[in-house]
Protein backbone atom coordinates (compact mmCIF):
# COMPACT_ATOMS: atom_id res chain seq x y z
CA UNK A 1 0.00 0.00 0.00
CA UNK A 2 1.27 3.45 -0.88
CA UNK A 3 0.93 5.73 2.13
CA UNK A 4 3.16 8.50 0.82
CA UNK A 5 1.71 11.89 1.64
CA UNK A 6 -0.80 10.39 4.08
CA UNK A 7 -1.04 11.08 7.80
CA UNK A 8 -1.23 7.94 9.88
CA UNK A 9 -3.52 7.48 12.86
CA UNK A 10 -2.55 4.79 15.36
CA UNK A 11 -5.37 3.77 17.67
CA UNK A 12 -6.30 1.18 20.27
CA UNK A 13 -7.92 -1.49 18.11
CA UNK A 14 -9.81 -3.18 20.95
CA UNK A 15 -11.33 0.01 22.40
CA UNK A 16 -14.95 0.66 21.40
CA UNK A 17 -14.52 4.42 21.80
CA UNK A 18 -11.39 4.39 19.64
CA UNK A 19 -13.04 2.28 16.93
CA UNK A 20 -16.01 4.64 16.97
CA UNK A 21 -13.65 7.60 16.63
CA UNK A 22 -11.93 5.99 13.63
CA UNK A 23 -15.28 5.33 11.93
CA UNK A 24 -16.24 8.96 12.65
CA UNK A 25 -12.98 10.21 11.10
CA UNK A 26 -13.29 7.98 8.03
CA UNK A 27 -16.77 9.36 7.27
CA UNK A 28 -15.49 12.95 7.48
CA UNK A 29 -12.10 12.51 5.77
CA UNK A 30 -13.39 13.83 2.45
CA UNK A 31 -9.87 14.72 1.21
CA UNK A 32 -8.46 11.23 1.90
CA UNK A 33 -5.82 12.59 4.30
CA UNK A 34 -5.50 9.65 6.71
CA UNK A 35 -4.49 6.02 6.88
CA UNK A 36 -5.06 3.87 9.95
CA UNK A 37 -3.33 1.16 11.96
CA UNK A 38 -4.11 -0.31 15.34
CA UNK A 39 -1.47 -0.02 18.04
CA UNK A 40 -1.72 -3.79 18.46
CA UNK A 41 -0.74 -4.50 14.84
CA UNK A 42 2.79 -5.20 13.62
CA UNK A 43 2.75 -1.96 11.62
CA UNK A 44 1.47 0.01 14.61
CA UNK A 45 4.16 -1.46 16.84
CA UNK A 46 6.85 -0.73 14.23
CA UNK A 47 5.76 2.88 13.74
CA UNK A 48 5.63 3.45 17.50
CA UNK A 49 9.03 1.84 18.05
CA UNK A 50 10.59 4.02 15.31
CA UNK A 51 9.54 7.00 17.42
CA UNK A 52 10.68 5.49 20.75
CA UNK A 53 7.10 5.21 21.97
CA UNK A 54 6.37 2.46 24.50
CA UNK A 55 2.89 1.27 23.53
CA UNK A 56 2.50 -0.66 26.80
CA UNK A 57 2.38 2.72 28.58
CA UNK A 58 0.25 4.38 25.94
CA UNK A 59 -3.47 5.00 26.26
CA UNK A 60 -3.94 7.50 23.50
CA UNK A 61 -4.37 8.06 19.82
CA UNK A 62 -1.27 8.95 17.81
CA UNK A 63 -1.14 11.06 14.67
CA UNK A 64 1.99 10.61 12.58
CA UNK A 65 2.89 13.08 9.88
CA UNK A 66 5.67 11.11 8.16
CA UNK A 67 8.92 13.00 7.90
CA UNK A 68 7.58 15.79 10.08
CA UNK A 69 6.22 15.03 13.53
CA UNK A 70 3.91 12.94 15.62
CA UNK A 71 1.24 14.07 18.05
CA UNK A 72 -0.63 12.30 20.81
CA UNK A 73 -3.55 12.86 23.18
CA UNK A 74 -5.51 16.09 22.73
CA UNK A 75 -2.99 17.55 20.27
CA UNK A 76 -3.46 14.58 17.93
CA UNK A 77 -7.25 14.77 18.22
CA UNK A 78 -7.28 18.49 17.43
CA UNK A 79 -4.88 18.13 14.48
CA UNK A 80 -7.11 15.36 13.14
CA UNK A 81 -10.22 17.53 13.57
CA UNK A 82 -8.48 20.26 11.55
CA UNK A 83 -8.54 17.96 8.48
CA UNK A 84 -12.18 16.84 8.68
CA UNK A 85 -15.12 18.10 6.68
CA UNK A 86 -17.84 20.23 8.21
CA UNK A 87 -17.30 22.46 11.22
CA UNK A 88 -14.79 20.17 12.95
CA UNK A 89 -11.71 22.20 11.91
CA UNK A 90 -13.02 24.92 14.23
CA UNK A 91 -12.16 22.66 17.18
CA UNK A 92 -8.48 23.30 16.51
CA UNK A 93 -8.97 26.65 18.24
CA UNK A 94 -8.55 24.64 21.48
CA UNK A 95 -4.86 24.31 20.59
CA UNK A 96 -4.45 27.77 22.14
CA UNK A 97 -5.06 26.26 25.58
CA UNK A 98 -2.05 24.84 27.41
CA UNK A 99 -1.41 21.20 26.56
CA UNK A 100 -1.50 20.12 30.23
CA UNK A 101 -5.08 21.44 30.56
CA UNK A 102 -6.29 19.81 27.34
CA UNK A 103 -4.56 16.55 28.20
CA UNK A 104 -6.03 16.51 31.70
CA UNK A 105 -9.52 16.17 30.22
CA UNK A 106 -8.25 13.74 27.57
CA UNK A 107 -6.61 11.56 30.25
CA UNK A 108 -9.82 11.28 32.28
CA UNK A 109 -11.67 9.91 29.26
CA UNK A 110 -8.74 7.73 28.25
CA UNK A 111 -8.38 6.11 31.67
CA UNK A 112 -12.08 5.28 31.78
CA UNK A 113 -12.71 4.39 28.13
CA UNK A 114 -13.00 0.62 28.66
CA UNK A 115 -15.36 1.06 31.63
CA UNK A 116 -17.53 3.63 29.88
CA UNK A 117 -17.50 2.33 26.30
CA UNK A 118 -16.37 -1.30 26.55
CA UNK A 119 -13.64 -3.33 24.97
CA UNK A 120 -13.55 -5.82 22.10
CA UNK A 121 -11.81 -9.20 22.24
CA UNK A 122 -9.88 -8.34 19.08
CA UNK A 123 -9.31 -5.48 16.67
CA UNK A 124 -12.12 -4.56 14.31
CA UNK A 125 -12.17 -6.12 10.87
CA UNK A 126 -12.90 -3.44 8.28
CA UNK A 127 -15.24 -3.99 5.38
CA UNK A 128 -13.55 -4.61 2.01
CA UNK A 129 -14.19 -0.98 1.06
CA UNK A 130 -12.53 0.34 4.22
CA UNK A 131 -9.71 -2.20 4.17
CA UNK A 132 -7.74 -0.07 1.71
CA UNK A 133 -7.51 2.70 4.32
CA UNK A 134 -5.80 0.47 6.89
CA UNK A 135 -2.06 -0.06 6.54
CA UNK A 136 -1.93 -3.11 8.81
CA UNK A 137 -4.19 -5.36 6.77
Amino acid sequence: MNIEGKKIILFDGVCNLCNGAINFIIKRDKNDVFRYASLQSEVGQKLAKERDIDTSKLDTILLIEPGMAYYHKSTAALHIARQLSGGYPLLSVFLIFPKFLRDCVYDIVSRNRYNWFGKKESCMIPTPKLKALFIDQ
